[in-house]
């Protein structure tokens, strides 16, 4: 029997210290019912009253819940579907771009080399 006492007192302790840290941790503006600090003297003064009904009608619901709690998009470049199509549509863009300036290059080449050409036979005519 007194293990039995001692385990709901240490259980009662537990209770009312994490309701004083959820008061402490919640937004003020989402308290619901009484303000925060009126929350905060009710579960110091009426211990497991004031945690029972800390948990009944004073914490924030779901929605207002602080940020840290509520999910989040991706966190990490490689997670977000929209950044990695963007990486390929930029990748293939830059491999357009190589292949264009390859293109000119060559293009390039092939008129000095023509007007190279165009220059000796011209030449050749002149001396016959």
């Amino acid at each position: 029997m007194p293990r039995l006492l001692l385990l709901l007192v240490i259980l009662g302790i537990a209770v009312i210290i994490y309701a004083l840290f959820d008061c402490i941790m919640s937004r003020a503006e989402s308290v619901r019912s009484i303000s925060k600090p009126a929350w905060f003297f009710t579960i110091l003064l009426v211990p497991l009253l004031g945690a029972g009904l800390w948990f009944l009608f004073g914490r924030p619901g779901r929605d207002d819940r602080p940020a840290q709690r509520q999910k989040r998009g991706p966190t990490a470049p490689d997670d977000d579907p929209q950044f990695l199509r963007n990486l390929e549509l930029r990748r293939r863009q830059e491999a357009r771009e190589a292949e264009q300036r390859k293109r000119d290059a060559e293009e390039r080449a092939r008129e000095a080399e023509k007007k190279k050409n165009d220059e000796g036979t011209a030449s050749d005519g002149k001396t016959a």
